[in-house]
């Protein structure tokens, strides 16, 4: 009997029987049998609508795991490529395991790596994995030509569906001969980055037409960064062997360099004991002080002193600068900070190729650090989404997704809308901005426990409200939050608490309705950058939301005498609306209701006890005829 088969129990329940195929990790077919086999054996509609129930959940929660164990795979591949490249030995070893994982990980037929030739100004194919065409791995390309050329002088990742069909990069015969040889149809390349140099392209292919996403673009750029970094650390070794057998000819320069080589050993095994033991960033700085005799801080790329970082990172190399030596961070061209080496007025060439190892080995240590983050975002913004999108989830399941990422939807909590308010110069600066105020949202989500996403051109996040604290105030502190990690005004409108979560997933796509409306009001009165609640609008809030919540603004606002009449039996609504339309005279409102006019005073006084002393004062006596007229209007038979 195969381990996918499972033989239904007559009375046994519909959960247990596909808990059983997850536990068994069972093929998407096997959750088919349990309700073929009822159907076959003529069971009750009603127990096989309960397997249909239970295929489907089970079915979710098996795509989830699979999820799941699809993001740790990209993790656990960048994290053994990570400490491959801190014990480099062998640059062709660790070429081949960054391309064979890149084809595992994506799931392509075909996987190889072109590095460039500067002798012959062309590039050569340095690395394939699942090619079976002689021809295709011996392909030299000339610059500009084919995709590879295309990601090389537009340095950016380039995707052709259909390759033969796409006409955006230049075809060869020798190019198309070699690919139509290894029968390739659907490319991916993307450049490999040392500074601002590209120096070679790597490429996933399929032998069929596919769709590439987004997240399989980025894992491939993960790994051609570590493939460009490995690259560096060859040529630097190689540049240390080189100048060991220069050393070599000469003892008086062997004894003269030998504690500069000694330094750089140690620093090497240093640094490669870091990666392993999974060392941070400044223990890194702490190590390199420590062999250079100096200071050494990691700054981020705003605190490092611009012209010197610009010239490091276009060099690739450390630059002085006065007395300090800046070393660029940076991975696939984006400039993720700096070194800065602070006591030594100079340096000789094997310690400042010290300080810049350190730089790469920051670089990996950084992305390596994102990775994780972005994975545990993306784990937030998936659930966010579910409570948003999917509301037939289980409780119970919802409940403990949450609880892994400390979260607690049995808690009171905010739904926020927050949106950009700067000007953007174009199309890439506006998304980079949105991408910013994503990152921001989703660490403050983790900070205080509750979830963010990215939604309708702006973030959501789903926060818990402290004891004593309201949604007005969780809004305001938001919007300064967001506002000066982005370094732009951010808006922010708020939902009223919210409770109930798992039992009633639906609270929160409403509560995200009310959290947009906040947000059109406060762009419409010109309170950019701020943040605020339905409650903080009075009635302009019915006038300026998308959908008015009539009867809320009505019970704030007169409900406590609207309850005093009906468990008393008393007029006061009805004097209060008298007495505005009189003029609020006391005089003409005992006339139009026929009574005294101490009675007309007496219940006057009594609705100041129930709304407070400043009831008619002009603001609030707006606000209250406004919710007298819209009370009378939903109830027009009461008199």
């Amino acid at each position: 009997m195969s381990r996918d088969h499972v033989q239904p129990a007559p009375n046994g329940s519909a959960e247990a029987e596909y808990l059983e195929l997850l536990t068994r990790d069972a093929s998407v077919e096997a959750y088919e049998r349990p309700v073929l086999a009822a159907r076959a054996e003529g069971r009750s509609a009603d127990r096989i609508a309960e397997l249909e129930q239970a295929k489907r959940l089970a079915l979710r929660v098996r795509a989830e795991l699979e999820g799941r164990r699809r993001r740790e795979a990209e993790l656990s591949a960048l994290f053994e490529t990570a400490h491959d490249l801190a014990g480099l030995r062998d640059l062709d070893a660790v070429l081949q395991a960054i391309v064979q994982r890149a084809r595992s990980l994506l799931g392509t037929d075909v996987a190889y790596l072109t590095l460039h030739d500067p002798a012959r100004g062309d590039t050569y194919m340095r690395v394939t994995e699942g090619s079976v065409s002689a021809r295709f791995q011996q392909l030299r390309l000339g610059m500009g030509e084919g995709l590879g050329g295309l990601v090389a002088q537009t340095t950016r990742p380039y995707v052709t569906d259909d390759y033969f069909e796409d006409a955006r990069f230049q075809h060869t015969r020798t190019i198309d001969s070699g690919v139509s040889d290894e029968g390739l149809v659907a490319i991916l390349g993307v450049p490999l980055m040392l500074g601002p140099h590209v120096i070679g392209v790597l490429f996933a292919a399929d032998r069929r037409a596919r769709v590439f996403e987004r997240e399989q673009i980025a894992v491939l750029g993960s790994f051609a960064a570590l493939a460009a970094a490995a690259i560096d650390t060859a040529n630097l070794l190689t540049e240390t062997r080189a100048a060991l057998a220069e050393l070599e000819r000469a003892n008086q320069i062997i004894r003269d360099g030998s504690a500069v080589i000694e330094r750089a050993s140690d620093v090497h095994d240093r640094l490669a004991e870091l990666v392993l033991r999974g060392g941070g960033v400044h223990d890194v700085a702490a190590a390199v002080s420590e062999v250079l005799d100096g200071t050494v801080l990691f700054t981020e790329a705003g605190a490092a002193p611009a012209e010197a970082l610009e010239a490091s990172r276009a060099e690739g190399h450390a630059v002085r600068h006065g007395g300090e030596w800046i070393a660029a961070v940076t991975a696939g061209g984006e400039l993720l900070g700096a070194l800065v080496l602070r006591g030594q007025r100079a340096l000789d060439p094997v310690d400042q190729r010290t300080l810049e190892r350190a730089a790469m080995v920051t670089s990996l240590l950084l992305l390596a650090r994102r990775s994780a983050a972005e994975a545990e975002h993306r784990v937030r913004g998936e659930l966010l989404d579910d409570l948003l999108d999917a509301r037939d989830r289980d409780p119970r399941l919802l409940r403990e997704r949450a609880a892994r990422l400390q979260a607690d939807l049995d808690a009171t909590h905010v739904v926020l809308a927050a949106r950009l308010d700067g000007p953007a110069a174009d199309a890439d600066e506006e998304a980079a901005a949105r991408r910013r105020l994503w990152s921001a949202a989703s660490h403050l989500a983790a900070t205080r426990h509750g979830l963010a996403a990215a939604r309708d051109g702006g973030t959501i996040l789903l926060l818990p409200l402290g004891a004593g604290d309201t949604a007005t105030e969780l809004a305001g502190r938001t919007a300064r939050h967001l506002g000066t990690a982005v370094h732009q005004p951010v808006t922010v409108g708020a939902s009223a608490p919210v409770t109930g979560l798992t039992a009633h997933p639906e609270t929160v796509a409403a509560a995200y309705a009310e959290g947009r409306r906040c947000l059109d009001a406060l762009h419409l009165l010109g309170r950019a950058g701020d943040g605020a609640a339905a409650e903080d609008f009075g009635f302009l809030g019915l006038l300026l939301a998308g959908e008015r919540d009539v009867a809320g603004f009505v019970g704030r606002t007169i409900g406590p005498v609207a309850s005093y009449d009906e468990r008393r039996g008393t007029d006061l609504l009805r004097t209060m609306d008298a007495y505005f339309s009189c003029g609020m005279s006391p005089a003409r409102t005992k006339d139009a209701l026929h009574v005294h006019v101490n009675t007309v005073a007496q219940r006057l006084e009594r609705v100041g006890r129930l709304l407070g002393e400043d009831w008619q004062t002009p603001a609030r006596a707006l606000e209250i005829q406004l919710a007298l007229r819209l009370h009378r209007l939903a109830a027009p038979d009461r008199r």
